[in-house]
């Protein structure tokens, strides 16, 4: 029925909206906009580019995909490649294919997530924004069911796409 801001700022904007339920029940429902983000995966023989990072929020380690906002006027396939580099020193090579698109959550949160997949990776140099981890590693695919086992990797599009990645190579 309408839309409050809450709070607005170059990263996040958290609005308040009244929702009116099928039954005339009104709800004051929260929700956030955010950049759309934009992931890859880049398998190489095996073995996916990984990053090994903390999250203060959720004070938590885990292997992450390399993965940001994608720019105003950048396309996602374009931000993913962009990413990897930054985060990693590597650069893709070839076309980025499509991997998976996701909401993460979509009752409350606007962004889109895409994720792209390479298959091939020039190392450049040590990473523009080397202090996004801990570590990078190419991790090999079969050990990745065990880092999901053991809560390795938490962060939710990394595990869906290595998830996809996994039932895609069975």
């Amino acid at each position: 029925m309408s839309e409050r801001t809450l709070y607005h700022d170059k990263w996040v904007h958290l609005r308040s909206a009244d929702v009116e339920l099928p039954d005339g029940r009104h709800l004051d429902h929260r929700l956030i906009q955010s950049s759309d983000g934009a992931y890859a995966a880049v398998v190489v023989r095996e073995r996916v580019l990984l990053l090994w990072r903390h999250r203060f929020i959720t004070d938590a380690w885990g292997w992450e995909l390399p993965s940001g906002a994608i720019n105003p006027g950048e396309g996602p396939a374009a931000a993913a490649a962009r990413e990897v580099e930054e985060e990693t020193g590597w650069r893709p090579e070839g076309p980025l294919r499509r991997l998976i698109h996701t909401q993460p959550i979509p009752g409350l949160l606007t962004a889109r997530h895409y994720v792209f997949r390479a298959d091939a990776a020039t190392y450049i140099g040590p990473p523009a924004d080397g202090f996004e981890s801990e570590r990078i590693a190419w991790v090999p695919l079969s050990k990745v069911r065990r880092l999901i086992d053991s809560g390795e990797i938490l962060e939710g599009t990394t595990l869906t796409a290595l998830l996809c990645l996994l039932l895609r190579s069975a």
